[in-house]
């Protein structure tokens, strides 16, 4: 997981971060964000209010209850659950990829609901599109066989086998005939 780490992105999620928020993370990615204050904040510019209350606290169980409340807030905002990382994963390095991967989905969220920012990072997620056939169309598509579902030309069972016949090995090493 180390090994997947990738140090440019981290540099472009910590200039997105200090442009959103305002703040410096340090020189130290992972130690700038375990307290979860900037984290939190961020979530705050992202969606006002989303984070109630910011513990500066430099107990550890503060700074963990900072993560929780970060993570919550993140799935409140939209994220896939699959793209959350868990706070341990910051706060004691486990996984500083999953970290990674959760601010770069962060990123894009923000991109997709309109946040605008110096920086470009994140990919833009998709919008719907809904589509409203009629009636006649509905039914017109219904009688078409696509090539998807295959076709039977050609198709027979020869050289098939019926279900439950031995295979027979064929050995010339244990003495076994051909077929």
């Amino acid at each position: 997981l180390a090994q997947k780490y990738d140090p440019q992105k981290e540099a472009e999620l910590r200039t997105w971060i200090e442009s959103v928020t305002g703040q410096q993370i340090g020189p130290d990615f992972q130690k700038g964000l375990k307290d979860g204050v900037i984290l939190c904040e961020l979530m705050n510019k992202l969606q006002p209010n989303s984070v109630r209350k910011i513990n500066r606290s430099a107990q550890n169980w503060h700074q963990l209850e900072n993560l929780s409340n970060f993570i919550k807030a993140m799935a409140s905002y939209g994220m896939n659950p699959v793209d959350l990382f868990e706070a341990n994963d910051l706060f004691e390095s486990g996984n500083l990829t999953q970290v990674q991967v959760s601010l770069l989905a962060l990123a894009g969220m923000a991109k997709t609901k309109g946040l605008q920012s110096g920086v470009d990072i994140g990919v833009k997620y998709s919008e719907k599109q809904q589509r409203n056939f009629d009636e006649a169309k509905m039914k017109a598509g219904q009688c078409v066989i696509g090539l998807q579902m295959g076709t039977n030309k050609c198709a027979s069972q020869s050289g098939m086998t019926a279900y439950g016949t031995r295979r027979h090995l064929y050995d010339p090493k244990n003495q076994i005939l051909p077929p």
